[in-house]
């Protein structure tokens, strides 16, 4: 959204002139039918023009015709279900999203209205959503759940990821004159939607940016990420080396930045682990190696080992410091469920593997330590499993409906 007020600038530029009798009766013949339900010309130019003002990359007449097949087959689900929406839920979903740009409804619906768009498009978008929402509830919510590991491995990744505090960017500062904003912000819009190389985005600045770092193709040197407008911080480190910001309004300009690389350091104590684990001092060296080969896991040991034995096999959890420096050097070989010997006297002892787990994982997220906690990654988990479902649910939609031409 934070194209928004560009975006009603762009539109309004594209606004229809005088229409005749006979152009006006071809606009609203139909160009789709979706399970027999009519997409007319009139309704995929305006929600082309909906999707410009909310700055939607690469907003031509064929993804507004798609988007609105995927909102008919949206309704029509919802319709199966006997979802439907009330006046008050739809006045909610219209104000949240036009809270999203800062405005009321009222006043979103002005603004969309002043790039000619009318009223009913952002009506029928979020009824669209709001009732998809119910469907994707009512027919997938139960088939969704997030194991711990799930968890533990999402908590994993998080902590064994550097955090970034330097980055290498090229910069592409096209003017915006007054009067020129719209025109500025559609040429960068159409360099950042090329996906544009190192090589390519160099070339665009050498040819439009207008400041000095134009002549070296844009780049800059090498820098501490605190250096940047704190503003700027989260658009960065959200791009992967060899991406492109979308544009960036700011006075008198339009901003693209295209990030070369980026270089981290890990949090601290992220290299430590704590360990879950078996001990079973055994007599022998060769029956501890026997019951080693034939257990599959932490718990199959006890069932391995039989009832006499069984209570004397110890179970710890520890930070590797303080494991014993023996069994600490062999578990560190080990993989989950896997066992091996340390010599112990004439005898030796049975370790096995149960879990390793970063510490920071095991202390769970603060402030401190940076880290969301354990039920902020399950959220995000069930997030996304829940949107790819959901995908996956319009695209069956979509293979099943009979979609023809005219």
């Amino acid at each position: 959204m934070r194209h928004f007020l560009s975006g009603i600038a762009l539109a309004a530029l594209m606004a229809m002139g005088t229409v005749g009798p006979a152009a006006a009766q071809n606009l609203f013949a139909p160009v789709v039918y979706v399970n027999d339900s009519a997409v007319t010309r009139y309704e995929v130019d305006q929600r082309m023009r909906f999707m410009q003002v909310l700055g939607t990359p690469d907003a031509d007449a064929q993804t507004a015709e798609d988007a609105l097949i995927d909102d008919r087959l949206r309704v029509q689900a919802a319709r199966q279900l006997g979802v439907e929406i009330t006046p008050e839920g739809l006045q909610a979903g219209l104000e949240e999203f036009a809270g999203r740009a800062g405005l009321d409804a009222a006043a979103f619906i002005a603004q969309l209205e002043s790039a000619g768009v009318e009223a009913g498009v952002f009506r029928d978008f979020v009824e669209a959503g709001t009732v998809w929402r119910e469907v994707v509830r009512a027919r997938l919510l139960g088939q969704i759940s997030i194991s711990d590991a799930e968890v533990d491995q999402a908590l994993r990744r998080v902590i064994e990821t550097p955090i970034i505090d330097r980055v290498a960017l090229s910069e592409l500062i096209i003017p915006a004159p007054p009067g020129q904003e719209a025109q500025a912000l559609a040429l960068a819009e159409r360099i950042s939607a090329a996906r544009p190389t190192e090589a390519q985005f160099a070339e665009a600045a050498r040819q439009y940016s207008a400041v000095p770092s134009a002549e070296a193709g844009g780049r800059l040197e090498m820098m501490a990420l605190d250096n940047l407008p704190p503003s700027l911080r989260p658009i960065i480190t959200a791009l992967q080396p060899g991406q492109t910001t979308a544009p960036l309004p700011v006075e008198g300009a339009v901003v693209l930045f295209h990030l070369r690389d980026a270089q981290g350091t890990l949090r601290p104590g992220a290299r430590e682990q704590v360990l879950d684990y078996l001990v079973l001092p055994m007599a022998s060296a060769a029956d501890a190696a026997a019951l080693a080969a034939r257990t599959r896991s932490c718990d199959d040991l006890y069932v391995q080992a039989g009832p006499q034995v069984a209570p004397q096999v110890q179970r710890q959890t520890a930070p590797q410091g303080q494991i014993p420096t023996l069994i600490a050097t062999r578990l560190a070989s080990l993989d989950p469920d896997e066992a091996g010997l340390v010599p112990s006297g004439a005898g030796a002892d049975l370790v096995m593997l149960c879990s390793r787990q970063p510490a920071l994982a095991a202390q769970g997220g603060d402030e401190a330590s940076g880290l969301p906690d354990r039920q902020a990654v399950r959220d995000e988990l069930f997030n996304r499993k829940i949107n790819a479902a959901a995908d996956g649910l319009l695209a069956d939609l979509r293979a099943d409906a009979v979609i023809r031409r005219p």
